[in-house]
């Protein structure tokens, strides 16, 4: 009818002059149909495509298309990442898909009702070749509960493999099993771990073990009792992973032939550091280091000798401690820290520093912000010390710990973590550590970008 009255239109028009009103009539009509068809594909494809999303959330399957694992990886993606399907598009059952990863260490049976359904998305990340981190941690006391969210941040974004390395008093090794058991199937089958006694191999144990905190020394005998092991990355338990780990473990490609360690910087601002201020004993560069957050590279510090005041020729590692430490004992106020301090004094050649966002620290934002790689890139590695996760003398370093622990494994990241995580931090701007929330959620939340896009990029 449209085409009838264009074409009666254009012999009236002709015949009465106006052909130009005619062609104008006429594309206006065809513009016309363009956008209807447009908009009419746009509402069929949105729908087509709000089904599949919706219909894969809790496993139930549309018709297959196509390869089998590709269908298996949308599945995977969609069920991280989308909310779940009203009974209206429910169909069949997802049928059973039964991995075959490779086995740990710790063995564990997979429970027949787990549904966790990022297994796909790890074997596509690591068909080519496997990379592991090495990660240890000393814990004594009552920091279960700040291990198991340390370790719990380092899995989640976690490309590599992770070898948990948990050296702990021995009434905490059965907590400490059970804790790891607790978590999905398919995020244990993305790590292996070991549980160690604490073990002070030279000197006095009693000594070691009452040095600043409860067992913290024993980091400075790891080179000692893991001789398997060539590089190694040591955090404190009160340490958070706001970017996949992988990255921190990375540094150590950035050593030079000389470099064993790396550490970050105690303070920014010599002048107020502790160190320059209180120091009673040497300590590396202007300021001093950290070793909340150490890099090793044991094959490396095994074979070395270290320069030092006491032996001109240089001692072996696991010489040097406990002299070092009688030396020192009555200078020293952070135990084992300081006494990295001094060794690296003496060999500043060993050490490779890495800036603070790395080991982003109370001192950092608490006197106004000083760590300006945190404010350009996002702090990396949060360092909760002072007690922080557990009081209120700074609540952004309590809001972002307690958004991980709280974080159910198996729920969507952004969903259940992120977003909620930013609303609560909203509520701490108010204080200097808060003011800029930029600087603890930017990796954060490039982090969970990051995982989204590699699921886009493997399925697709």
């Amino acid at each position: 009818m449209k085409n009838l009255t264009a074409r009666k239109c254009s012999a009236n028009d002709v015949s009465a002059g106006r052909s130009g009103s005619c062609e104008r009539l006429r594309s206006h009509t065809m513009k016309l149909r363009y956008k209807i068809a447009a908009v009419l594909g746009c509402l069929v494809g949105g729908r087509l495509l709000q089904y599949l999303l919706l219909g894969m959330s809790t496993g139930e399957t549309p018709p297959r298309l196509g390869d089998g694992r590709a269908w298996r990886a949308v599945q995977a993606f969609q069920g991280r990442l989308v909310t779940r399907q009203p009974a209206a598009f429910r169909s069949q059952p997802r049928p059973a898909f039964s991995p075959r990863p490779r086995l740990l260490s710790k063995r564990h049976k997979k429970p027949a009702s787990d549904r966790d359904l990022r297994e796909p998305i790890f074997r596509l990340h690591r068909q080519n070749g496997e990379e592991w981190v090495h990660l240890a941690v000393v814990a004594c006391g009552d920091r279960l509960e700040e291990t198991m969210t340390m370790l719990k941040s380092a899995i989640l974004f976690s490309i590599y493999k992770i070898k948990f390395h948990i050296f702990a008093e021995d009434t905490l090794h059965s907590q400490f099993e059970s804790s790891i058991k607790a978590w999905p199937y398919l995020y244990k089958t993305h790590l292996e771990y070991s549980i160690y006694p604490i073990n002070f191999s030279v000197g006095n144990p009693q000594e070691w073990k009452k040095l600043f905190k409860p067992c913290a020394a024993q980091r400075l005998f790891l080179p000692m009792i893991l001789k398997d092991v060539d590089s190694l990355l040591y955090v404190d338990t009160d340490v958070l992973f706001l970017r996949s780990v992988d990255d921190v473990w990375n540094i150590l490609k950035l050593f030079n032939s000389t470099q064993l360690a790396a550490m970050a910087p105690e303070h920014e601002i010599p002048k107020i550091g502790w160190y320059s201020r209180f120091a009673r004993h040497p300590y590396y560069g202007a300021a001093g280091v950290n070793s909340g957050v150490m890099l090793m590279n044991l094959t490396r510090i095994r074979s070395r000798l270290f320069k030092n005041s006491m032996i001109p020729t240089g001692l072996r590692w696991e010489d040097l401690l406990y002299p070092l430490y009688h030396k020192y004992k009555n200078d020293i106020t952070w135990g084992d820290q300081d006494l990295l301090n001094i060794i690296f004094y003496y060999n500043p050649e060993y050490l490779y520093v890495f800036p603070c966002q790395w080991n982003y620290r109370p001192d950092h934002c608490m006197y106004g912000s000083n760590c300006r790689g945190a404010e350009d890139q996002g702090v990396s590695i949060l360092h909760g010390n002072r007690g922080v996760y557990h009081n209120d003398k700074q609540p952004a370093f309590k809001v972002m710990y307690e958004a991980v622990r709280n974080f159910p494994f198996e729920d969507n990241l952004f969903q259940s973590l992120y977003f909620p995580l930013q609303n609560s931090f909203m509520n701490t701007v108010h204080t200097l550590c808060g003011r800029l929330p930029q600087v603890f959620l930017k990796q954060f939340e490039q982090a969970m970008r990051k995982a989204y896009e590699v699921r886009v990029i493997h399925i697709g």
